[in-house]
Formats: structure tokens, sequence, C-alpha cells
């Protein structure tokens, strides 16, 4: 089978809250999970939260940081310009934020949902 992208995984699934600060009390001291990353990001903070041991995390991001399913990839760039070879509605440029996120890029499935692929690299 040939390989169509470099995707490993679903890595994260983020979600809008108002207070980061009540849904980690929430997560962490309701539903026991563990803080995965909790860092600076832009004028906020991107914060991540999964049950232990589980592999997906969930993002606690505030509005006006886009909400949705991130999947990991080895190669942003690789598979940005074969999705888009093959017609797959993604953005124009793969996003660099140096210093803030590693490369990435958001796709629409055909119903509109999207996607955010994220690279990561290879452990």
């Amino acid at each position: 089978m040939d390989e169509t992208t470099h995707i490993t995984e679903v890595g994260t699934v983020a979600i809008h809250v108002t207070d980061q600060e009540r849904a980690l009390d929430f997560y962490v001291g309701k539903l026991g999970f563990e803080v995965r990353r909790d860092v600076p990001f832009g004028d906020g903070r991107w914060i991540e939260v999964a049950p232990p041991g589980a592999a997906t995390t969930i993002a606690l991001v505030p509005t006006g940081i886009p909400a949705g399913i991130r999947l990991t990839t080895r190669d942003a760039d690789a598979d940005h310009a074969s999705l888009r070879a093959l017609g797959v509605d993604a953005d124009p440029e793969v996003l660099r934020m140096a210093d803030v996120a590693p490369p990435m890029f958001a796709l629409r499935d055909p119903d509109g949902n999207s996607l955010i692929l994220v690279e990561t690299p290879e452990l």
C-alpha cells in the first residue's frame, strides 16, 4: 500500500473553555486527568490534559484559538503538498509560528469538518 500521508495518530482534541482554571479543576480535580502540557501560547496558555496513560490529549483552549481535532504528522510540508495535489481543501500554506508552535495546517473534510495536522518529531 502506498503511503499517502505521514499522519501517525490523533494527537489532541481541542475544546473551547471559558475559564481555563475552572476547566483544569474539573478535568484534573474531578475526573482525575493529568496535566500533560501547560505553556504560554500567544496572550494565553496552551493546556493539555489526559487520563493517566492515554495517548490522546484534550486541549483546553480559550476562544480565539481554533477548536477541533489535531492529528500528528512526521512531515507537515510533504502532507500539505500531497493532500493539496489530491484536491483536499487545505490551507494555502503551512503555518509556522517560530518558538510558539510546530509547523501545522488545517484541512476540511467533505462535510466541512476541520482537522489540523501538526508536525511532531519522530521519537
